[in-house]
C-alpha cells in the first residue's frame, strides 16, 4: 500500500472510530459527512496544489519573519543579548546563548496587542466575516457557530468565542460542542508565529502550513463534532459581536498588550511546570524494569499508544513511534512542548513527509490543560450551562484530536 492510500485508508478509519464513539449513531448525516470531508479536501487541494501556492507560502513566511523581526528589535531593546541583541561574549556552542523565554515568547505580547489594534480597525473582523459566509454556504451551520469557526484561524479556543458571546447560552447542545472542537482542533494567530519561527530550520514553509492547518481544520473539526453529537435542533443564527469598551487605537493596542502578557506568563508558566512533571515522572519511571534495554518514559510509552494513528495518518511503521511520542506529548501536555520537540529532532529520526504530516497534526490546542481553560471561559459566558459545558469540555478533546489527525490524513492523501 502506498503512503497515500494509507492516509486515505486512515481518513476513513478516523471517520468510523468518530461514528462509533457517536452519541446516536442513527442520526448521523452521510449526507453531511460527504459534504464535510469534501470541503476539507476541495481547500486543502486549493491552498496546497494550486501554482500559486509555492509563491504564496514564500510571502507568507516573509510576513511572519517581519513580524518576528518587529517582535525581535523590541525584546532585544528591554532584554538585551537576552532577547535577541548582540552577544558581549563569543558563543561557545551553537544556540547556547538563546533563552525561550526572551527570545521566542516575546513574540506573543507584540501580536497580541496587533491583532487588538486590527480588531479596532475592522481589518481582522473582515476577514472573518469572510470565512464565515463560507463555512455557513457550505457547511449549513448557523451564523454564530460559523462566525466562532471562522475566528478560530486567527484567534484562541477562548478568544474566537468572545466574538459571539451573546449567542453562546443559546446555542444548541450539538452547536456548543461544535465551537469547542473548533477551539480544540486550531491554534491562536499569536502562536503560530511563534510556532513558525521555531520550525523554520526544520519545515519549509511552516508558516503557510500551519495556516493552512488552521484553516482546513476548520471543516474537519464539525464535520467530527456533528458525527459525535448529531445535530436535531434548527441552526442559532448569530453576528460578530465585537468589543465595545475600546476607546481608540492605544487604548486597543494598551488592553491587547495586557492580554499578550497574560498569555506570556501563563505560557511561561505551564512550560516550567510541564517540563518538570515529565522530568519527574521519567525519574519514577527508571524504577521500573527495563523494556527492550533502556528505561521507560513517557515519550516511549506515548510513542506506542499513537503509533497506530501516526500510521492511519499516513506515516511509516518506522516513524510511527518517533511521531506518536510527538502526538502524546501534545495531548498529554501541550502542543508548544510538541513542537519544541519537533523542532529538536535529529535529521534521520523522521522523513520529511512525516514532519510535514506531524506539522498538521500537532496544530490545535487539544489537549487536557486546554480542556479546563476552555470549561472556565464557556462557564464565564454562560453560566446556567456549567454542567454541560463541563461534560462536553473534556468530550471536545476526542473531537479536536480526531479532526487535527483527519487534517493531517489528508494532507497526506495529497503528498507524496
Amino acid at each position: 500500500m502506498s503512503l497515500q492510500l494509507q492516509s486515505a485508508f486512515g481518513l476513513l478509519v478516523l471517520t468510523a472510530i468518530a461514528w462509533a464513539l457517536s452519541e446516536d449513531r442513527k442520526r448521523v448525516s452521510l449526507k453531511f459527512l460527504s459534504i464535510g470531508l469534501a470541503v476539507q479536501i476541495a481547500m486543502a487541494l486549493f491552498f496546497l496544489k494550486l501554482p500559486w501556492t509555492a509563491a504564496a507560502f514564500a510571502q507568507i513566511n516573509k510576513a511572519v519573519f517581519a513580524l518576528d523581526s518587529a517582535s525581535q528589535a523590541g525584546s532585544s531593546f528591554v532584554f538585551g543579548f537576552l532577547g535577541g541583541a548582540p552577544l558581549p561574549y563569543e558563543e561557545t556552542r551553537i544556540g547556547a546563548s538563546i533563552v525561550f523565554a526572551f527570545r521566542f515568547l516575546p513574540v506573543v505580547i507584540f501580536l497580541s496587542a496587533l491583532a487588538a489594534l486590527l480588531t479596532y480597525w475592522k481589518v481582522l473582523p473582515f476577514i472573518v466575516r469572510l470565512f464565515s459566509r463560507l463555512f455557513e454556504r457550505t457547511l449549513h451551520i448557523g451564523g454564530a457557530v460559523a462566525m466562532s469557526s471562522a475566528a478560530n484561524i486567527f484567534l484562541g479556543m477562548v478568544e474566537a468565542p468572545v466574538l459571539i458571546r451573546p449567542y453562546i447560552a443559546k446555542l444548541t447542545r450539538s452547536e456548543m460542542y461544535v465551537v469547542m472542537c473548533t477551539g480544540m482542533a486550531g491554534i491562536a494567530g499569536t502562536v503560530l508565529v511563534l510556532f513558525a519561527t521555531m520550525l523554520q530550520g526544520t519545515i519549509p514553509d511552516a508558516a503557510g502550513h500551519l495556516l493552512v492547518a488552521s484553516i482546513i481544520s476548520v471543516p474537519a473539526s464539525v464535520v467530527f463534532a456533528r458525527v459525535l453529537i448529531p445535530e436535531t435542533l434548527p441552526p442559532t443564527p448569530g453576528t460578530l459581536s465585537t468589543p465595545q469598551d475600546v476607546h481608540g487605537a492605544v487604548d486597543a493596542i494598551s488592553q491587547g498588550t495586557r492580554q499578550g502578557l497574560e498569555m506570556f506568563l501563563n505560557i511561561l508558566a505551564s512550560l516550567l511546570v510541564f517540563v518538570a512533571l515529565v522530568h519527574l515522572t521519567d525519574s519514577i519511571l527508571s524504577l521500573l524494569p527495563t523494556v527492550g534495554g533502556a528505561d521507560l518514559t513517557l515519550g516511549r510509552i506515548f510513542g506506542w499508544a499513537f503509533a497506530p494513528i501516526a500510521w492511519l495518518i499516513g506515516v511509516p511503521w518506522t516513524d510511527a513511534p518517533t511521531f506518536g511520542s510527538l502526538m502524546g506529548t501534545k495531548t498529554t501536555l501541550n502542543e508548544l512542548l510538541a513542537f519544541v520537540q519537533l523542532s529538536e529532532l535529529p535529521v534521520d529520526a523522521l522523513s520529511d513527509r512525516s514532519r510535514l504530516l506531524a506539522t498538521y497534526a500537532l496544530c490545535g490546542f487539544a489537549n487536557f490543560g486546554s480542556v479546563g481553560i476552555m470549561i472556565a471561559g464557556f462557564a464565564t459566558m454562560a453560566p446556567t450551562r456549567r454542567a454541560e459545558i463541563a461534560q462536553l469540555g473534556l468530550h471536545s478533546l476526542i473531537g479536536g484530536t480526531l479532526a487535527t489527525c483527519a487534517t493531517a490524513a489528508v494532507v497526506g492523501i495529497l503528498t507524496p
